[in-house]
């Protein structure tokens, strides 16, 4: 099976971590600008052929995003089960885990896989239903971190949670009518923080799961911030605590 990747960070992401993988690499012709210069010189180091390809047919291949004139075909990364989240919870004595909860948006995906790779998160979790695929949109959105930080799809998000109970994880969500706010809580220890999604925020189930629930404190006119920007507030107060 083989994948499609775009983008500059994308693609050098996954030439540092796994260069194996790659089968083709087209660039737009004419570009060669002071930014893609530099990956072209570590993809021909790598041994790797260099197609030119014209704007039309890179486009077609992308379904029109904005590929900034790189695109790869590249064997299908792991797959993450959900038998691997038992194993990671015994390899960390304090895990980090950012569970999202209907965030269907793949560029949201790739903007929480960003912020957990920045943030030290162990893994992502999501529900195998109603959520966002882990396409070339989100991957280069990510901007490497997709290669980095293992997204768990699990069946049953709330049995999963109960796992996760089992192993001392103190799950905490994130919801506006908390009766206590982000600032006002420990984030310290084996942690799961959970995301629902913008508007709708977390399904009913998923919020009886949580230990504690918390806020963002907002102090202008909009009542809420998008899912991926929620995410980095949150994990970076974890990370600032557990420092």
């Amino acid at each position: 099976m083989s994948e499609i990747i775009y983008g500059i960070h994308a693609v050098k992401a996954l030439l540092e971590r796994d260069p194996q993988r790659f089968l083709d690499v087209w660039i737009l012709k004419g570009r060669d600008d002071r930014r893609l210069h530099p990956l072209l010189l570590e993809l021909e180091a790598a041994g790797l052929t260099i197609q030119v390809a014209n704007r039309q047919w890179l486009d077609e291949k992308v379904e029109g995003a904005v590929h900034q004139g790189i695109v790869a075909r590249v064997q299908e990364g792991r797959q993450y089960q959900e038998s691997d989240l038992e194993s990671l919870l015994q390899q960390h004595t304090a895990p980090l885990l950012l569970i999202l909860d209907g965030v269907t948006d793949p560029h949201n995906l790739g903007a929480c896989l960003r912020n957990a790779d920045a943030a030290g998160v162990h893994a992502v979790i999501v529900p195998r239903d109603r959520s966002a695929q882990l396409n070339a949109t989100a991957k280069k959105v990510a901007s490497g971190a997709a290669e980095t930080v293992p997204l768990i799809r699990v069946t049953n998000l709330a049995r999963t949670l109960r796992l996760l109970k089992e192993h001392n994880v103190w799950i905490v969500g994130t919801a506006g009518e908390a009766d206590h706010h982000l600032y006002q809580s420990k984030l310290t220890g084996p942690l799961a923080l959970v995301m629902g999604a913008e508007g709708e925020g977390m399904r009913r189930l998923t919020r009886e799961h949580c230990d504690e629930l918390i806020s963002i404190p907002m102090a202008g006119t909009v009542t809420s911030l998008n899912v991926s920007v929620a995410a980095g507030v949150c994990l970076f107060e974890a990370v600032r605590q557990r420092l």
